[in-house]
């Protein structure tokens, strides 16, 4: 692909469309300021080559106007000295040299209109080259900002996990504690009719409060697992 094919496909490109449409947006402007940068460095080198052209024509058409000069006064002389010959003979030589003038200010106008467009695109394609950089400039603090969210989403996340898991160890202590008390009223006590029944009160007393502590050791837990979910 040519230079300047190059350069019309990057300066009427939409960049927001572009990068819509992209799988990646950040490699993407990455790739598109690069070919700008490019770009840019070979439209700079042809308007440098331009420039140096320019200023050959230049020199070569004030050579050509000082030799038309010259022959032009030759012309004069021959004139004053009576050579009508020499006098016309000279005037072909200014004739000459002024029409391979011609055809060179041809040639300096049509470098001079190159070099005018080269500029204009050099600008253009700076201006788009700013604007790719500032969405690239953009995509990265979005980046950033998105990344950061998401690692402290993750410590928040793993926080109250942890902080869960934490407190329901706490109640199945808790839960262990009362069923072992349970099991020291039948440790050492005398296995009498009375003392069975007395058992049982205290056994059923001791039971209820168990139950009492597992539902809401399990009401707890579904709140602290919800908490965890809508986190």
């Amino acid at each position: 692909m040519g230079i300047f094919t190059r350069f019309s496909d990057i300066v009427n490109s939409n960049i927001n469309a572009i990068l819509d449409k992209a799988e990646d947006p950040e490699k993407i402007v990455r790739l598109m300021i690069q070919e700008m940068e490019d770009t840019l460095v070979e439209v700079r080198s042809a308007a440098a080559r331009s420039i140096a052209d320019k200023k050959d024509l230049n020199r070569k058409l004030e050579t050509l106007d000082r030799e038309a000069r010259d022959w032009e006064d030759k012309a004069e002389l021959a004139i004053r000295k009576g050579r009508e010959d020499l006098a016309k003979a000279a005037l072909v030589e200014k004739n000459r040299v002024a029409r391979a003038a011609e055809v060179l200010k041809q040639d300096y106008l049509a470098v001079d209109e190159g070099l005018a467009k080269l500029n204009e695109d050099i600008a253009r394609l700076e201006a788009k080259l700013e604007d790719a950089k500032a969405r690239q400039k953009a995509l990265l603090a979005r980046h950033k900002t998105a990344s950061s969210r998401l690692a402290a989403r993750k410590k928040i996340h793993d926080y109250k996990i942890d902080d869960a898991m934490v407190r329901f160890e706490q109640y199945t202590r808790r839960i262990d504690d009362v069923e072992s008390r349970v099991e020291a009223y039948d440790l050492g006590l005398p296995k009498d009719l009375n003392h069975e029944f007395a058992s049982l009160e205290a056994e059923d007393a001791v039971r209820d409060e168990l139950d009492a502590l597992k539902r809401r050791v399990e009401g707890r837990t579904e709140e602290d697992d919800k908490n965890v979910a809508e986190s």
